[in-house]
């Protein structure tokens, strides 16, 4: 058990200190994410879904080529456990993402978007510097630069080549209320 344990705290911290690329699916469950602000350059949003033997995902997808936020917390609750990670509690050292993409199903929070570009075929989209993106003739948007301050989201997958969680606490709770935001 030792041995396990030894891996996966040193898979955490390459994680923590940007070592890996993170790419982060839990099954098809949904997961809660905050943060008191998130910083985007090259945001992109389009419609995607995820097709599993138990059928079809459909998601909202979002990239944003390099993000930083602030306060971040993450949780998954299911039968009665919750897996939170929080960092980024300081504002002079928050969270970095770069090459971030999203699957979601809802997003709230205050958002301004700089130089926004709504109506695009989403397979036209290229704000966010990635080759892909949705179906032609798909609703695609895009901007230079979001902010969105009190980020709240549920999402079902996410990926980043890079994921730097500056002040990282893991935490892994068995019973009573410990997500990062109540619905």
């Amino acid at each position: 058990m030792g041995v396990p344990t030894v891996v996966a705290g040193g898979l955490v911290v390459a994680l923590a200190q940007g070592a890996l690329a993170a790419n982060i699916t839990v099954s098809g469950t949904q997961f809660k994410l905050s943060a008191d602000k998130l910083v985007g350059d090259g945001f992109t949003q389009y419609s995607g879904y995820k097709n599993a033997s138990t059928g079809t995902t459909y998601m909202a997808m979002s990239g944003i080529q390099s993000a930083e936020l602030t306060n971040l917390c993450q949780s998954v609750s299911a039968s009665g456990l919750t897996l939170r990670i929080e960092a980024g509690k300081d504002a002079s050292n928050p969270v970095k993402a770069k090459d971030l993409l999203i699957g979601m199903s809802e997003l709230g929070g205050d958002a301004t978007f700089e130089n926004i570009q709504i109506g695009l075929d989403a397979s036209t989209l290229d704000a966010d510097g990635q080759a892909t993106h949705g179906g032609v003739g798909q609703f695609g948007q895009q901007a230079t630069k979001v902010t969105i301050n009190n980020l709240k989201q549920k999402a079902y997958y996410t990926q980043a080549s890079t994921f730097t969680l500056n002040g990282m606490s893991l935490k892994f709770y068995v019973g009573g209320s410990h997500e990062c935001y109540s619905d």
